[in-house]
């Protein structure tokens, strides 16, 4: 990445802007295409990403009105890797903060190859996050990388170590900022400066830092050493239980009913209460009666039948066979769920 280029011949220069569409990202690729630098935006999806693949991706709309081009890149399998064991540790729940941006930008380096980028570009800002943005992660993540002096952070440049693109004259330090800290008042008068009007609201943009998400996540790695996406999507859906070494997933409305029934195994039992309003469960693990029962008694104790014998329908393909059983009284007692006392996350050695 990089050849010498002049002050004067900025337009021959390519930056690669790491782009969410949020109001930094936003900002940084501005004040970078101000000053005459070809940009282009890459995306990164994660598996754990609260976006909806449905909905209008905020990055896509972002780079219209900025008139610049955006790949959007999915992570799949060596992401689950990274997450399962990461080098630098978990944050608050099972969200690897550190390892996450050092492999989106070793990505991020190989796709500048390609396009023939000079420098990076990202709307970090300095002590904003604390686990991945404090000054000494900033460098560790660069070294790590394999990008040091590349990575250009518009928004606090000027309290941060020159880059490679502001010592070859391809960016003018003189227009870069200082913005510091979680506060986005000074972010919010330059879009108002700018007339950047339309941008979302901060919000957390990651399940892996939801302790709820991250139990049911940690359980799963626990149990199983082969992951697919088709498990992971899984754990966004219905109630998790466990039971020894069988899970049940309990479906809380009509519309988590009908993705059980199109995510699960073949191998999956599905179990429903007849005639009445009810969840869809499905059994995962060995299937014997003492399971059964269990996620029978689940069931029928989030259906609307009343009594204390229930009939419930239950098989692989489709509910055929019938067991009546007793609706469960404390069925937290199987719940998937984050440990109460538990203020770190409960892993050793970072190894699931």
């Amino acid at each position: 990445m990089g050849s010498i280029i002049g002050r004067r011949n900025r337009s021959m220069v390519r930056a690669l802007a790491l782009f969410s569409g949020g109001l930094d990202s936003t900002l940084a690729v501005k004040i970078v295409k101000d000053q005459g630098v070809d940009v282009v935006a890459l995306k990164f999806i994660s598996p754990f990403c609260l976006c909806d693949r449905n909905v209008t991706c905020p990055a896509s709309e972002a780079s219209k009105r900025n008139g610049i081009p955006l790949k959007i890149v999915y992570l799949g399998s060596d992401y689950l890797r990274m997450v399962r064991r990461p080098r630098h540790g978990y944050g608050s729940a099972l969200n690897p903060c550190i390892d996450c941006r050092i492999l989106m930008l070793k990505k991020a380096k190989r796709y500048a190859r390609e396009v023939d980028a000079k420098f990076i570009v990202t709307g970090e800002v300095l002590d904003q996050r604390p686990m991945s943005q404090r000054l000494e992660t900033l460098k560790l993540i660069e070294r790590e990388a394999g990008l040091e002096g590349k990575i250009l952070r518009p928004l606090s440049a000027k309290l941060l170590p020159e880059t490679e693109a502001e010592k070859r004259g391809w960016v003018d330090r003189e227009k870069l900022l200082d913005i510091r800290g979680r506060s986005r008042r000074r972010q919010m008068e330059l879009a108002a400066k700018l007339g950047i009007r339309d941008y979302p609201s901060p919000a957390g943009g990651c399940l892996l830092t939801q302790r709820e998400y991250a139990a049911k996540l940690i359980d799963l790695f626990q149990h199983k050493k082969r992951i697919s996406m088709r498990d992971i999507r899984l754990l966004r859906i219905g109630r998790h239980f466990r039971f020894g070494e069988n899970k049940v997933i309990v479906g809380r409305n009509m519309a988590e009913n009908k993705l059980l029934l199109a995510l699960k195994n073949k191998s999956d039992y599905v179990f429903e209460v007849p005639s009445h309003g009810s969840p869809i469960t499905i059994l995962q693990g060995r299937k014997n009666k003492r399971a059964v029962i269990a996620a029978a008694r689940l069931t029928a104790r989030y259906s609307d039948a009343e009594g204390d014998r229930i009939p419930v329908k239950y098989g692989v393909k489709r509910p055929s066979r019938k067991i009546i059983v007793e609706p469960i009284s404390n069925p937290e007692t199987w719940r998937i769920a984050w440990p109460r006392k538990v203020q770190k996350t409960p892993i050793r050695n970072n190894r699931i």
